[in-house]
């Protein structure tokens, strides 16, 4: 018997081809039974027009089921990506996971719809919308229940709120959400400046008069007109004192009368009132 590599390997490749195949065939089966397994109810919003979904959405979120009123706008949004509903369908979702306290997709979604429709008639309630999100976010449930104000928390986001509002503010003057944003910014300053004072009193506390003198001295520079800056002038005084220097002290006590010539801080010896200065907001 004559011997033929030639032949010898042409019937081995058939043979591990007709093997391949089969195996092919075995493993499409065995997807197809595990997709069958894993689909168990079907989809009821199968064939839905866009109205339908949308119109389906918009009850949940009117409902404030903001979980399933999410699901239903993405949905809608991967079925039909083009159109007005699409397009109501991303700021949708960016609102409802803002109430479902799902921030950071919140804060996704919005800039997404931003980035797709810089030139949308509603963008200026994304860019409003995204600072309510961060606006809010400074609080937090912790916040509600001790009392907590924006000042004593991360400023980060406080100032990605202030962005937010300057932006639609600049951008959109003439915006219905405009003078909102505005009453918002002016808030946000007063925190920040509040979180500077914040920190100088923490120094001074600790005996770091110097620190303390200098973050006061920075909220003083950085944000003009703040409620809090009546006692960044006080731990300026008291630290100013503390070291030893009265003519830097004498200057920031004549700054203070005369910027305000009713302290309370004046009149009862530096001490802080008791109630936060952002209720009175």
């Amino acid at each position: 018997m004559t011997f033929r590599l030639g032949s010898y390997l042409h019937g081995a490749r058939h043979t591990a081809q007709r093997t391949l195949f089969a195996a092919a065939l075995c493993l499409s089966a065995a997807f197809a039974l595990s997709a069958c397994g894993g689909l168990g109810k079907s989809d009821e919003t199968v064939g839905w027009s866009k109205e339908k979904l949308y119109s389906e959405a918009k009850d949940y979120l009117d409902n404030q089921d903001w979980g399933k009123s999410v699901k239903y706008f993405e949905i809608l949004e991967a079925r039909y990506p083009f159109g007005q509903y699409a397009q109501q369908a991303q700021i949708n979702i960016a609102y409802a996971n803002w109430k479902d306290n799902e921030t950071a997709a919140a804060l996704a979604a919005a800039d997404r719809f931003i980035q797709l429709h810089p030139n949308h008639p509603n963008v200026d309630y994304a860019y409003y919308l995204k600072g309510l999100i961060n606006f809010n976010d400074n609080l937090g449930w912790l916040g509600r229940f001790t009392n907590q104000d924006l000042s004593e928390r991360d400023p980060a986001t406080a100032r990605n709120a202030f962005d937010s509002f300057k932006t639609l503010v600049t951008r959109f003057p003439e915006s219905k959400y405009t003078p909102d944003a505005t009453a918002r910014m002016q808030y946000v300053i007063n925190s920040l400046a509040q979180h500077e004072v914040h920190a100088a009193d923490h120094y001074y506390k600790r005996g770091a008069y110097l620190a303390a003198a200098n973050r006061a001295q920075a909220a003083l520079l950085d944000y003009d007109r703040a409620p809090s800056l009546e006692e960044a002038l006080i731990i300026m005084i008291k630290s100013y004192d503390a070291m030893g220097m009265p003519d830097l002290r004498d200057d920031a006590q004549r700054v203070l009368k005369t910027t305000y010539p009713n302290s309370y801080f004046l009149a009862n010896g530096g001490r802080k009132v008791t109630k936060p200065w952002w209720q009175f907001w």
